[in-house]
Order: structure tokens, then sequence, then C-alpha cells
């Protein structure tokens, strides 16, 4: 693997230094723009907002999942594997979609407050607070539950059968076995959420808003849009990036093992016991499935009637969204793959710190940085795509080069000198030996890229005109607008083609990989 893995190893580090270039530099240019920059009441108010309710959500998130993981490891019963499956949704799922969604069940004219209605009872809202951290649990619940999962089903089946030789009740299996294991896990898993949900924008600009629930994202939004005050804008986004930073950082150190051992990889028998413990097990499952199940529903029946009468924005759109998956899967997924290649025969701090380095930020703040660059040179508005799709590329990286890495491992421990005594160089080690071998992670992270770039609302709010608009922007703007039916339809159709290119993408992996 040596000769043949020359020339990518060449490419990598020139590479890993334009990416870096590509986020420090909307970096530096919000430092310098924010510098001296003197915030206001509101936008500490905004900070202040924006930690409360990322706490509250990886809180609430995280503890939610610890009881619907639990029934998932130790009940088995028909559709278990397409529960597990459904818990993977939400996360490709656009944001926007799965606003639309709690809207159509907790909103003002929803299932909820129509049956309250009907039984002589006052009516909730779901703006403010309490609404922002509902979508983020709806949105992270199934992440938490997944995350907590893999380390149940990590506990090694020696220790569970010495547990049940010795007697061990419920309560002692938990003290023993299962807290120590959640001890682990549950700070690492929180602070991960407490990331996603500090970036999180397109939550609050529909269900937040308004002097007492406006995120430091949204702030930063509204002073480039509204009010083109980009000194406050690079300033609220320099805040922005040092509170992701500690708290993405502090995720990094909490990710530890359990310290169970690896145990003989023999397959987990979990006790299921009856009584009270059985019926807390369907319950948590029960509404479990609900709670994710009826938004994805009520959109499909509220947006299949509407899509004969679709708004002429959408169609265009849902091409422009289309086009900036593909484009940013694809040098997402070379990017991700020569960097890996890479990191699998000479690990270093260059491209370590280049594939980690956008978890920090996130795609406002360095939508607010080309803002800033461009904006001296050329209208941002013709720019539009192109910086979206740059932008996709970096914030997609960090997962697709975890996702490669092991991978790229396993091929230079397995294969390296078997390619070097057959002379494998170039292309043709690439064709006949990489590719093949790495084929179902690439589909995979290939389905991902595309999938997220599909849904991605962040850098394209700022710069987007009606020409430029994406279809998860045409979206916002149609439930802005309470074109909800019109809405919902738009809607469906980027649940279909989200889903369409991520199944398209990971099969075609597989397919390539059989």
């Amino acid at each position: 693997m040596a000769s043949g893995a020359r020339p990518l190893n060449l490419a990598a580090p020139a590479l890993a230094v334009l990416l870096l270039a590509l986020v420090l530099a909307p970096l530096l240019a919000v430092g310098w723009r924010g510098a001296g920059v003197s915030l206001g009441p509101a936008d500490w108010a905004a900070v202040r907002f924006s930690v409360t309710q990322a706490l509250l959500s990886a809180l609430f998130s995280t503890l939610l999942g610890i009881p619907v993981a639990r029934a998932l490891a130790r009940r088995q019963f028909p559709g278990r594997g397409l529960l597990i499956t459904l818990m993977g949704a939400p996360f490709l799922l656009p944001a926007v979609v799965a606003v639309l969604g709690l809207l159509a069940v907790f909103g003002r004219s929803g299932l909820l407050n129509t049956g309250l209605t009907a039984i002589g009872l006052p009516s909730v809202s779901i703006y403010g607070l309490h609404g922002v951290v509902l979508a983020h649990v709806f949105l992270n619940l199934p992440l938490a539950t997944r995350m907590i999962l893999q380390g149940w089903l990590a506990l090694p089946a020696e220790r569970i059968r010495l547990a049940q030789s010795l007697g061990f009740g419920p309560w002692e299996t938990f003290r023993h076995l299962e807290w120590p294991m959640l001890r682990d896990l549950l700070p690492g898993i929180a602070l991960v959420i407490l990331v996603i949900c500090l970036t999180s924008f397109a939550v609050v600009l529909t269900l937040g808003g308004g002097p007492s629930a406006t995120t430091i994202e949204l702030a930063i939004y509204q002073a480039v849009r509204f009010e083109f005050d980009l000194s406050r804008a690079a300033g609220l986004a320099g805040v922005q990036l040092a509170v992701g930073a500690v708290a993405a950082l502090a995720a990094w150190g909490l990710a530890r093992p359990a310290g169970f051992g690896a145990g003989l990889d023999r397959r987990l028998e979990l006790d299921a016991p009856d009584g009270w413990r059985r019926g807390s097990d369907v319950l948590a499952l029960t509404l479990a499935t609900l709670f994710l199940a009826l938004p994805l529903c009520a959109v499909v029946l509220r947006g299949v009637p509407g899509l004969a009468d679709l708004p002429a924005s959408v169609l265009p759109a849902a091409g422009r969204s289309v086009l900036v998956a593909l484009c940013s899967s694809l040098i997402a997924v070379t990017a991700a793959l020569t960097l890996a290649l890479h990191a699998a025969r000479r690990p270093g701090p260059l491209v370590e710190t280049a594939a980690t380095l956008p978890l920090a930020t996130s795609g406002l703040v360095l939508g607010t940085g080309h803002f800033l660059l461009i904006q001296p040179i050329a209208p941002p508005m013709t720019l539009a795509l192109p910086v979206t799709v740059l932008v996709n590329v970096a914030l997609s990286l960090p997962y697709l080069y975890r996702i490669l890495l092991p991978e790229a491992r396993a091929l230079q421990a397995d294969y390296g000198r078997l390619a070097d005594s057959l002379g494998l160089q170039g292309w043709a080690w690439l064709r006949w030996l990489a590719l093949p071998r790495l084929a179902r992670p690439l589909g995979f992270g290939a389905g991902i890229a595309a999938a997220l770039s599909m849904g991605d609302l962040g850098a394209i709010a700022l710069f987007a005109g009606e020409r430029q608009a994406t279809l998860p922007l045409v979206v916002s703007q149609l439930t802005g607008a309470y074109r909800m039916e019109a809405a919902a339809a738009a809607a469906l159709i980027l649940i279909a083609l989200s889903f369409a290119l991520f199944w398209a993408l990971d099969a075609g992996g597989r397919r390539a990989a059989a």
C-alpha cells in the first residue's frame, strides 16, 4: 500500500491545508469584524437562551433515551428491527420537516389542541422554550437511544451470565453492570446532543423568535438579513464559536469506554423480567413510537392533498437542493477518503485537525464568515449555491472521515504488504483494491452527506434570494406564511428526495462491495 497510496499521501496534506483555510478564513473574518464589538443585553439574552435550551434538550433526550434503550436491549418482539431503524430516521430528517410534523400534532390547529378543545380544556402553545426543547428531543431522542443501546449490547455476555449464576436480581444487575456502563456513556452522549442543539437554527427560526426565545444563531440571521449589521453578526458568531468549541472539546474528552473488557464476543442475552417491569418496557416503547411516528404520519397525511397544487417555487428549489446535495456529497466523500487513507498510513495532527475542526463551528457561523469575505467584492446572492456546497462539505466531512478511518486502517493492515508485493500503484491500486474494499462505507457516507445537505438550512438562509432558494428554505417560508398544506406537500417531497438519495447511494455502495 505504500507505493499504491503515494499519490493520495502527497495530495492529503495539501487538501488538509485547503480544508483548514476553508474553515479558518471565514472564522478569522468573523473575528476581525467582530473585534471590539460590544454586545447588548438582548444579545446576551440570546446567549443564555441558547445554552439553556441546549442543556434542557440534552438532559431530556438523554434521560428519556435510557428506558427506551433498555427496553430494546432486553425485549424481543415482531417489528423490533423496524423500530430500531426508525430510531435512525430523525438523524437524516430535515429539521424543517420535523418542525412541520410537530406543528401538525402540537400546533395551534394540531391534533392535541383539537382534542383539548373538544373536551373543553384550554389549548397549549408550542412556541417558545418548551416548543424548541420538544423539537430537539424529537430529533435527538433516537440518537441518544441508539447510542445507549450500543452500550447495553456491548456488555460482555460472560458478565451477564455470571450475574445470572450469582442470582442477581434486576437491582443488583443495574447496580453492578448497567450503572457503570451508563455512568461512562451518558455524559458524552449528553454533550454530543448539547453541541447539536447549540447550533440548531431551523427549529428556533420557526418555534422560537421574540426577545425571550432567540438563540445566537437566530440573532446572527436577524442581524444579517433584517438589520444588515455585519459587525454585530460577527460578534455573535464569535460567541457562538467559543461556546460550541468548549462544548465540542468537552464531548471529545468525555468519550471513554466503560472498561468491562472485550469478552468472547458471544450473543448477549439480558433477562426480560415480567410484572411491572414488562409493563414499563411496553409503555416506554409505545410512547417513543407514537412520539416519533405521529408527526411523520401527520406530514404525510397533510402533504398528500397538496401535491396536486404545488407552489411554483417548489420544483425549481427541489432541483437546486438535489444539485447541491450531489455536489456536496461527491466533494466531501473524495476529501474524506483522501484524508482517511493518508491517516491510516501516516497519522498526524494536520489531517486530524482538518477533519475535526468543523465540529466546533456551525453552518450559520461559517456562512456569516463567507458573507463577510464575499460582500466587499461581489453580491453574496450570486454565490449562494457554491458557498452552500462548501459549507455543507466542511460540516459533513468529520462524520465521513470517522466512518472511513477504521475501514482505511483495516485496509492498510490487511492488504498493505500484499499491494506492495504485487506492485499495485496509482489508479490501479485505487480501482482494484481501495475502492472495492471501501465501497460499503463510501456509499453509506455519501448517502449521509447527501441527506444532510438536502435538509440544510444554514448558510443558504443568509445568501439566497428567490432564484437561489433550496427546498428547506421554501418549506420554512411557506410555514412562516401559514400555508401549511403547501408546506407539508413541499416537506413530503423533501423527505422523499432525502431518503431516496441516501438509499440510492448506500445501496450502490453495498452492491459495489458484493
